[in-house]
């Protein structure tokens, strides 16, 4: 294969801006996207947890099936409805050689409110009442009433260093500390080297992790939203492993015999988020007017934008087959799926119906914002097409994540898509966070930046926070999901199938639910 000049170009430049030569014992990663920060309690998108799980351990650790697993806790007990007790792991050090006790856990849960910006991490400790130490290697957590899935919350509850991050645990003094590596001290199996927004993240092994040797010396994770791009690398033979295969051009990866292509479907879905604030910023009448009434507020109108979005046609032509349908904002395997809803049901007829019962015949132009290098090029395209049939004008915005995220937490947008994951493995996690009214003081809803509110939907979900009786708490959390799929305040488009290719003579790759792909499941070809 030949390389444009441009591209060549810029593989060497790549190249020559890695810190040391890339041996044989070192791992090249190409993904689409990077972190927003070092910082692990800075954000919860995935990408940021993606890169700093390598160098940061969590309490306790989700398995590439989203299974509990112990991590820097080993066990873990109910003392009673309000108390959980962690047995935490002996004999762990920092990256710079001090030991890990309780303290640096209740320095990390009581720093997150502190540092936490777009996408809040304070959704994986807002039940967290208060730390109590009772030994160097045994805290427990008093929780804001029963919190009988309070572990589930804890995957993805960083540990950082209560001294290396003393002087960087506010707003003003994280980014720097974490993002120049004076903070940037885990106990993960990897130490941090180096990084800056959207350049290469370069990590070196940590002999001392408490989980055993690593078989990589150093892993550079390189940030490369172009989807032709980072095939080209591939390719290339630049990186050894990308994740997000792009449908349209995984074909020619599996036919390269030099490349192996591993598959599987995540719990990621792309979905559409409706705002429902009285006074929505971006939609317009066809005269270019903007709406003195929100359309978005009337069920119907929800309800015709469900049905003229055809499923089918958004995994054929938008993802190549890279789909499958979803009934809801939850996977299969998510504790609270209700296998009793049923797919959505594609009907233009009756979505130009209730276009017009609700008051608009000829439809409205709204703008539909995304993330571009987060989601599938022509995803958003596709659903401008679709939308057109019920006379709905769609001006399609996608600008990168560090433009939208930000935006769409201030309140920017009047429907955007996203792509979410109940990466706890449990619906409250989903529901809590997307569905709950925003309700700073009970820590719920704190996705919730569209005015959403059900009261019925807020009984639900703080019903089954609560409720010990695990039989009890699935049927109000299926529930609640069918809720959402009636009330439709968001709209679930498929369940990814995500891919990975590799060099073929050189790494294995053991693939993950929730999409993460770090070095930890990357292994030498045998």
């Amino acid at each position: 294969m030949k390389l444009k000049p441009m591209l060549r170009t810029a593989l060497l430049m790549s190249a020559l801006a890695t810190p040391f030569p890339v041996l044989a014992a070192d791992l090249v990663i190409a993904t689409k996207s990077g972190p927003a920060s070092m910082d692990p309690h800075f954000t919860a998108t995935s990408a940021n947890a993606e890169a700093t799980k390598q160098v940061f351990d969590t309490l306790l650790k989700s398995g590439n099936d989203l299974q509990i697993e112990p991590s820097l806790a080993t066990e873990w007990k109910l003392v009673d409805d309000t108390t959980w007790e962690f047995k935490l792991r002996e004999g762990v050090k920092f990256h710079d050689g001090s030991d890990f006790t309780a303290e640096d856990v209740k320095f990390s849960i009581e720093r997150i409110p502190n540092v936490t910006g777009p996408n809040p991490t304070t959704i994986y400790v807002r039940r967290v009442a208060g730390v109590e130490i009772v030994d160097p290697h045994t805290i427990r957590i008093k929780t804001k009433g029963p919190a009988p899935t309070l572990p589930n919350d804890l995957i993805r509850l960083f540990i950082v260093s209560h001294t290396a991050a003393a002087d960087f645990s506010t707003k003003e003094t994280a980014t720097e500390g974490f993002n120049s590596g004076k903070a940037t001290i885990g106990t993960g199996p990897y130490k941090f080297v180096s990084w800056a927004p959207t350049q290469d993240l370069v990590l070196e092994k940590f002999d001392g992790y408490w989980g055993g040797a690593q078989p990589w010396d150093h892993v550079i994770r390189k940030e490369i939203p172009n989807d032709a791009a980072r095939v080209a690398q591939l390719k290339a033979g630049q990186v050894d492993l990308i994740s997000k295969i792009p449908a349209t051009d995984l074909a020619s990866v599996e036919q390269d015999e030099a490349l192996k292509v591993v598959n599987s479907p995540s719990v990621f879905i792309p979905y559409l988020e409706f705002d429902f604030r009285e006074n929505t910023p971006q939609v317009w009448d066809n005269a270019g007017n903007k709406v003195e009434k929100n359309p978005f507020a009337d069920p119907r109108v929800r309800e015709a934008f469900d049905l003229a979005l055809d499923r089918e046609t958004i995994i054929e032509f938008a993802l190549e087959g890279m789909g499958k349908v979803s009934t809801q904002m939850v996977t299969p395997n998510i504790f609270g799926y209700n296998a009793n809803i049923p797919a959505p049901v594609f009907d233009v007829d009756k979505a130009r119906q209730l276009m017009a019962d609700a008051g608009y015949p000829e439809g409205f132009k709204v703008a539909l914002a995304y993330a571009s290098d987060r989601m599938p090029t022509e995803l958003g395209p596709t659903i401008a097409q679709l939308l057109a049939a019920i006379d709905v004008t769609v001006d399609v915005q996608g600008v990168p994540a560090t433009v939208f995220n930000p935006a769409k937490t201030r309140g920017e947008y009047s429907l955007y898509m996203a792509s979410w994951a109940t990466l706890t493995g449990e619906s409250n996690y989903t529901l809590s966070s997307l569905m709950h009214s925003n309700d700073a003081d009970k820590g719920l809803g704190a996705f919730n930046v569209r005015g959403y509110a059900n009261p019925k939907m807020d009984q639900l979900i703080e019903a089954a926070a609560a409720e010990m009786d695990e039989a009890k708490r699935k049927a109000l959390l299926e529930e609640a999901n069918l809720l959402v799929s009636t009330d439709r305040p968001d709209l679930p488009l498929v369940i990814n199938v995500s891919a990975w290719g590799m060099k073929a003579d050189k790494v294995t790759y053991d693939p993950r639910a929730d999409e993460d792909t770090v070095a930890m499941d990357v292994h030498p070809a045998k």
